[in-house]
């Protein structure tokens, strides 16, 4: 008997319920994410930070990428999981034990092996072009050799609501085969996406009951409905539940792993993670999303920037009051926050909420609070929006306050040029012309658009005055039509992100021309920024 190389978690949770996470292999098919293996071992690390109890690497001898990542994975200091490979069962006509395939799952060290078996008669006659019988035996003989072996073993039964629909009696019979030769969790997988959660619910209950095995679920979202379909496995006897970071996965994606594990914590109150660690939820879903090089989305159910965000007046007037009115939990339970958006639909209310999450008290001074309403909607009228600009708000909400602008430097005039020679050739040039402490600054810079160089031009004729703005970066750039109808003569709405290496801010800036925005956005960065740096204003 062979003994796993990697060794369980130390702090391993409790073995009732299996939160299993399959990111590094089911996830990374989706399409746009191209996983390196130091990818896969950062991403293996913070799953492990968040508590989950199994992480499926990949499947071992099918690439040499997943096997180096097994290799390194002995490597890695496990606290809470186990470490998964992912394989098939033994091919047809063969013994497991003669099996390549096989072995490589043994040499990966990994002490749990996931089994992908055929449950759907239709698939082994098509896929694996043989008989219902010998599948059985595939299944059963490959467990057993595992076992033999010292493995855990999870067997995933793919199509299986499919297969159960079509020939529930051999479904059933795959989910006993698995059982009867040793496999901790026979996995009922909805590999097509396309059950809803009563289908789920039915089905999971009668194969608990008509086989006693203990059940898992994998749900694909093709209907949108994956996280559902799995609180509703839970709900029929399921106790092991298989997710990825985010959602990730082929076509639209598996079950979301975030609100699925809040849900069963929050919601179920099963204690599915190590204390403390639903806290780090929210970091631990962006960080993955960084690592995989995807924008984190904003609306994602507990970890998304908007999950907690207000911007009707009316929501606002009663959060002000008890902020669970209109939030189902709290959001500091899962790393969160909540969020006021001040919009041309934001009341009195909101405004001194966003004034509170600013730093400025305005309960109580009624005209202040007006005049900033009334200048929210007058700006959004034309176009502003300060929803996804909160530094822009902030500048404006500060004007208010004080009664001036906050102001480093004055803006004489600024002029960008693009050329395009013979050749196709583009050069950009921007020159400004500023006041800042009393003097006069003139600066030109050059940059791979008009917007680059003028900001190259403003970043020059400051430095030297505010070294502060060097750590300034330009993050992100976004611009809009607004009135597209009137074609190149259209509005133009400009968001610009810049952060300082601490922290991020946006900034918005409206016009005719998309260089007037441009400056506009990049004016309020700027000032923001050197007000972060602890600059009081000069001009």
């Amino acid at each position: 008997m062979t003994t796993p190389a990697t060794p369980a978690a130390p702090d391993a949770p409790d073995d009732g319920f299996h939160v299993f996470d399959t990111t590094l292999r089911d996830g990374a098919q989706r399409e746009g994410i191209h996983l390196t293996v130091a990818d896969k071992l950062a991403i293996a690390r913070h799953l492990d930070d968040f508590g989950v109890g199994f992480i499926e690497g990949g499947w071992p001898g099918a690439n040499p990428r997943d096997t180096e990542f097994f290799r390194r994975a002995r490597e890695l200091p496990w606290r809470h999981a186990q470490l998964v490979a992912f394989g098939a069962t033994r091919k047809a006509g063969a013994t497991a034990a003669q099996d390549p395939q096989v072995q490589a799952l043994l040499d990966s060290g990994a002490p749990v092996v996931t089994l992908v078996a055929k449950s759907h008669d239709k698939h082994v006659a098509l896929a694996l072009r043989t008989t219902p019988e010998e599948n059985l035996a595939m299944i059963a003989d490959t467990v057993r050799h595992l076992r033999a072996a010292g493995r855990r073993v999870f067997v995933d039964c793919e199509h299986f609501f499919d297969g159960y629909a079509d020939n529930p009696g051999y479904a059933l019979d795959v989910v006993r085969a698995a059982a009867g030769a040793g496999a901790d969790v026979v996995v009922l997988c909805d590999t097509n996406g396309g059950m809803l959660p009563a289908q789920v619910q039915a089905t999971v209950r009668t194969v608990v009951a008509d086989t006693g095995a203990r059940i898992g679920i994998h749900a694909q979202d093709d209907t949108g409905c994956a996280v559902a379909n799995t609180l509703a496995a839970v709900d029929a006897g399921a106790t092991h539940v298989q997710c990825t970071a985010n959602g990730y996965g082929e076509r639209v994606g598996n079950a979301n792993l975030f609100p699925v594990v809040a849900a069963l914590e929050l919601k179920y109150g099963k204690r599915v993670l190590p204390p403390g660690a639903l806290k780090e939820m929210t970091r631990i879903s962006h960080a993955i999303a960084e690592v995989v090089n995807l924008t984190p989305s904003t609306h994602q159910p507990y970890v998304g920037l908007s999950a907690f965000a207000h911007k009707a007046g009316l929501h606002a007037s009663a959060i002000k009051v008890d902020p669970d009115l209109y939030q189902h939990i709290d959001p500091e339970l899962v790393g969160n926050s909540m969020r006021m958006l001040v919009s041309d639909m934001a009341g009195r209310a909101s405004v001194e909420l966003k004034g509170r999450e600013l730093g400025y008290d305005l309960e109580g001074d009624r005209d202040l609070v007006g005049r900033i309403v009334a200048r929210v909607k007058e700006q959004e009228a034309k176009g502003y929006t300060y929803e996804a600009a909160d530094a822009s708000f902030e500048l404006l909400l500060r004007d208010e306050v004080t009664g001036r602008a906050a102001r480093f430097f004055r803006l004489e005039s600024w002029r960008a040029i693009t050329d395009q020679r013979a050749d196709g050739t583009l050069d950009n040039e921007a020159t400004v012309k500023l006041w800042a402490k009393g003097e006069r600054v003139v600066a030109t810079g050059e940059g791979n658009g008009p917007v680059n160089a003028l900001d190259r031009a403003l970043r020059t004729g400051l430095e030297r005055t505010f070294p502060e703005l060097a750590r300034l970066q330009l993050v992100d750039y976004k611009v809009r039509i607004l009135a597209g109808r009137a074609g190149t003569q259209s509005t133009t709405r400009v968001l610009i992100t810049t952060g300082d290496g601490e922290g991020e801010w946006s900034t918005v800036g409206v016009a005719d021309n998309v260089i007037a925005a441009s400056w506009q956005a990049l004016e309020d960065a700027y000032t923001y920024g050197l007000l972060r740096a602890g600059l009081r204003p000069t001009e």
